[in-house]
């Protein structure tokens, strides 16, 4: 499965846009209540996408592929989370 962490609804939103991904209603909800509080989007990206990738493990996904898009902190971060890097 590709995954992409939300670092910014912004860049999600355009990401999707332009490969034709759906973002889940409740995820765009809950990006849109935020409004410009960059830290609550990147906590609740981090708590969202780590459960997915849980979800996805326990499911028998093969693998994780990050779209990181430049910015490897927020997936270095849920591989950590994960058990999968130090």
């Amino acid at each position: 499965p590709g995954i992409m962490p939300i670092a910014s609804s912004s860049q999600l939103m355009r990401f999707s846009d332009a490969c034709g991904a759906e973002i889940p209603r409740w995820i765009r909800l809950r990006l849109q209540g935020f409004g410009d509080d960059t830290a609550s989007i990147k906590a609740f990206g981090l708590d969202v996408v780590t459960d997915l990738c849980e979800q996805l493990r326990a499911g028998g996904a093969p693998g994780l592929h990050f779209y990181s898009m430049n910015q490897s902190a927020a997936t270095l971060e849920i591989c950590q989370r994960l058990g999968l890097a130090a």
